[in-house]
């Protein structure tokens, strides 16, 4: 297993210097073992530093090369290196930068270095923990996880990929992905839309606008997170239309992520939303109970691993989470890292009403509070039915009267406009939700049944 290894510490410590590892040896296995591509990219960017008994200490030139390494490759370098040592168990790296190191991220020590260079690593730097092999896929999320998968193995198959919902639902989490996937075959560019605004603005102001546009535009794989960000910014937009516009031309894959469709993206440029618009364009619903739970189910483990700690938690804490939390995954996940903070302290899983205590400020500030997917979500479980299935297109009236109901609940139990209830139900007009609301008035007059479902319903909400 790899650690961290502070510089300090490696002084402090005693080595028995025999039967050293030969480590231009054990280079020549790591090209066979991982292949050219990786090794050039990666692993020749490591040094052995110090060997021990039992371990070894191996240097990386930046903190992302280590993060990089430490993440994906370590326990197939450790592999190697015991079939050569077998005394030794595991390995230990420290950040060691030189000159030499710095020109091979192009910054230039003796130049003046351009804020786009200097910053050159921040543009790729991925999160490990957010690839495709622990992204829980249900029906909410299904369609999204797939294009995402498949542009993977087939480039600009749709540009661009445009993937939209709101906070916490997973798109970011996504758009990672697919840098970690490609990002060893290709020059792959993730970015803020915040943060190519500012780096724009800065060029501008440094009269450094030429390098800008190289930086942004040399990339196979744009990957740009939140773009609903660039609204109202007509410089900004003007540079992202002609960035856009280059590297299609180019053939570069595009991906796009947003919390609502093109069409509703206000302040942009018309000619922008049209060409977001000309790809394939996905939404990611909130997830069912099913998928929350495994959602839960998936993190318990995953924390249990990363942290080797002993956790414990019932299958009725994990429901019990899934039921009340539903704002959003992120802060479902919140909750849960609560709860396991409870559970690491007494070693035990809470009870319910333990629960309840551990959260009380969250759910009555988070998970009580009525909004628009929490109606729907309600209104889904009572009737039985698939999330994604009552918002969907389809007329029939065991959809057609469940979604009328969620749109009455939530022009009653909300402050969204008209406009906006409708964009939430899969981008519906706001005249069906007047009609909606109309209807249902209409059917609580005279229907029991109805006005009894809709009775139940607000008791679950509330």
């Amino acid at each position: 297993m790899a650690e961290i290894l502070s510089k300090q510490n490696l002084n402090k410590i005693s080595s028995h210097e025999e039967n050293l590892l030969n480590w231009e040896e054990l280079l020549n296995e790591f090209q066979k073992t991982f292949g050219q591509d990786v090794y050039n990219s990666w692993i020749k960017n490591i040094n052995l530093k110090k060997e021990f008994n039992h371990y070894i200490v191996l240097s990386a030139p930046t903190r992302f090369v280590r993060d990089w390494i430490v993440s994906r490759y370590a326990d197939k370098i450790l592999d190697v290196i015991k079939r050569n040592k077998k005394s030794i168990q595991r390995i230990e790296f420290l950040i060691e930068e030189s000159d030499q190191n710095l020109e091979k991220v192009n910054i230039k020590k003796n130049n003046q270095v351009s804020f786009i260079e200097n910053s050159l690593l921040n543009y790729n730097r991925f999160n490990p923990n957010s690839s495709f092999d622990n992204f829980v896929v249900g029906e909410s999320n299904e369609l999204a996880y797939t294009a995402a998968k498949k542009i993977c193995v087939e480039s600009s198959h749709y540009n661009p990929l445009f993937i939209y919902s709101d906070v916490g639902m997973g798109k970011t989490h996504l758009l990672n992905a697919i840098g970690l996937e490609i990002g060893e075959k290709k020059k792959v560019m993730f970015v803020s839309a915040e943060r190519f605004m500012q780096n724009f603005i800065r060029s501008l102001k440094s009269n450094d606008m030429v390098k800008f546009k190289d930086f942004f535009r040399k990339a196979n794989v744009f990957i740009i997170d939140d773009i609903q960000f660039i609204r109202g910014k007509e410089a900004t937009q003007e540079e992202f239309f002609h960035t856009y516009n280059e590297l299609v031309e180019k053939g570069a894959q595009i991906v796009i992520s947003s919390d609502r469709s093109p069409s509703n993206l206000d302040r942009i440029q018309q000619r922008i939303k049209s060409r977001l618009s000309g790809g394939l364009v996905i939404d990611i619903q909130p997830p069912d109970l099913n998928l929350r739970k495994k959602i839960l189910e998936s993190k318990f483990k995953e924390i249990q691993k990363n942290f080797n700690e002993n956790y414990y938690l019932s299958d009725e804490v994990i429901n019990f989470l899934a039921l009340e939390v539903t704002s959003s995954i992120r802060e479902m996940v919140g909750a849960l890292n609560r709860v396991l903070a409870f559970s690491k302290i007494n070693t035990k899983s809470p009870s319910i009403y333990e629960c309840k205590k551990i959260l009380k400020d969250f759910i009555g500030s988070n998970s009580r509070l009525i909004n628009v997917e929490s109606i729907q979500n309600v209104v889904a479980n009572y009737f039985n039915l698939n999330l994604r299935e009552m918002l969907s297109a389809r007329r029939s009236r065991s959809l057609a009267r469940p979604r009328q109901i969620a749109m009455y609940l939530a022009k009653q139990h909300t402050t969204n406009s008209l406009p906006d209830i409708g964009r939430k139900f899969s981008n519906r007009d706001h005249t069906t939700v007047i009609h909606a609301v109309k209807k249902i008035d209409e059917l609580i007059k005279k229907d029991n049944e109805i006005k009894q479902n809709i009775i139940e319903i607000k008791k679950k909400l509330l």
